[in-house]
Parts: C-alpha cells; structure tokens; sequence
C-alpha cells in the first residue's frame, strides 16, 4: 500500500488565505508565504495552492506569491487558479511548482489536459473536480463552485484519466468546510473507478476523519484546510495517529 498523504491547502484571494463553508462566506485567515512554511515544517507531505478568484476575475495565477512560497518550503507544491494555456503552466513551474491543477479550463477545452501531459509529463497534471449533488447526479462545477456544468463526476473522471490527468483532487462541495467528515460514498466510489491516484477534499473535522477515508477507500492522498489553519488538528499529531492506526504514513 503507498503511504498516504496529509495535505494541507491554501485558497487564496486577494493575496490572502481565506475559507468559507461550501465555497461560501469566505474569511480571511493568514498569510500564505508564514501558513506555507509553517506547514513544511510541521512535516506536510505536499502543499496545494489555489488562487481561487483568478477564473473568475479573467487574470492568471498571482505569480510572485507563488515564487515567495516555493522559495521557503522544500515538500512537492501543486498550484492552481486561472491556468488555461500551456504558457501559464510552464511560468508556473519555472516559479516552483512542482505540480499544476487545473478545474475551470478542463471543462471548456478537454484538449488541455493531454497538451499538459505531453509537454510536462502526467505526473504534474493534477486535474481538480468540485462536485454537488443535484438532483439524482453528482454535477461537476467550475468558477470555484460558482457555475454548474453539464458534467456528471463519475464520466469526467474516466474521461480526464483517459485525457492524461495524472491524478484528481476531488472536493465534496457538499461537505466542505462542514468538519463533518469527507465524502467517503462518492470517495470510495471514484477512487475505485479510476487507476489514477484520488486526493479526498472536502470536510475534515477530525483526526477520525482521516482514517476513516483512508481506510475505506482508495485515495491516496487527504487534503483539508480549516483545522489546520486554526491549529485544531496538527500536522505532526494527526501523523502518530495515522501510525498508532497501522496506516503507512510518509
């Protein structure tokens, strides 16, 4: 079994860290360059980086932010926001990310997972989903949750792996921010379905919370946002409890 990871994230907006619940009501919690270092750290196995207003306001991913934080981490950084041609993700990892994801720009022009994959390999092409469940279907958003598509979860996933993806984020719009605990049914679901690795996302609330997606389902990676930002959880406690779990932990 590979060793799973914990991943803390870092949405950004206006330069800073913020958090909502259900993609709502974002509050501004720190600042990212002190928040990234302190999770390297703590012993965070990777780092995303979502500039999540970037889609939206027509611009690409704050660059120099970018730059200042991977110049003070040493773990694997995956940046995403606003990235929508091949030029945005070769600045991006000529700036230090080590990996790129991209959500909006898939849905509008499929092509750009394989032109990604082709030219930087697959092992950097993250490919994020955020999904509600609407009606009887798992819908796919992009905008940052802003916009429903016409994609059912489960068809994009084979779709995007088939494309090149070289892994999925999957964020539960439903529990997100909830501390409820993740998604495990559509979790399960995905990461079976697919041969690529799956990074659950979307509520964690406690170290239990973990486990119980790592023990039920396939992912390979767990990310989550507000306990870490609030220092309800740390980074090195929830990894002795993983262990103390027989759970193999990087």
């Amino acid at each position: 079994m590979l060793a799973k990871r914990i991943i803390p994230c870092l949405d950004i907006k206006n330069g800073e860290t913020v958090k909502g619940v259900n993609f709502l009501d974002l509050k501004e919690v720190g600042n990212p360059v002190e928040m990234a270092i302190k999770y390297s750290e703590q012993g965070a196995d990777e780092l995303v980086f979502l500039d999540i207003s970037a889609t939206d306001e027509r611009r690409k991913t704050l660059i120099p932010l970018v730059k200042e934080i991977a110049r003070n981490i040493n773990i694997p950084f995956t940046v995403g926001g606003g990235i929508n041609a091949l030029e945005n993700v070769e600045e991006l990892l000529k700036n230090g990310a080590d990996k790129i994801t991209i959500n909006s720009a898939s849905l509008s022009n499929p092509n750009l997972i394989s032109e990604v994959a082709k030219r930087f390999g697959s092992q950097c092409m993250v490919l994020a989903i955020d999904t509600k469940f609407v009606g009887n279907q798992h819908k796919v958003f992009s905008n940052g949750g802003k916009v429903e598509t016409d994609k059912e979860l489960f068809s994009w996933a084979k779709e995007v792996e088939n494309l090149g993806a070289g892994e999925i984020l999957l964020t539960s719009m439903n529990t997100d921010g909830t501390k409820a605990g993740f998604a495990i049914e559509i979790t399960k679901t995905l990461s079976e379905l697919i041969n690529i690795p799956v990074i659950a996302s979307g509520g964690a609330g406690t170290m239990q919370h973990f486990e119980e997606v790592f023990t039920e389902t396939k992912v390979t990676g767990a990310l989550a946002a507000s306990i870490f930002h609030f220092n309800e959880i740390g980074i090195p406690e929830l990894k002795n409890y993983l262990k103390s779990k027989n759970l193999p932990i990087r």
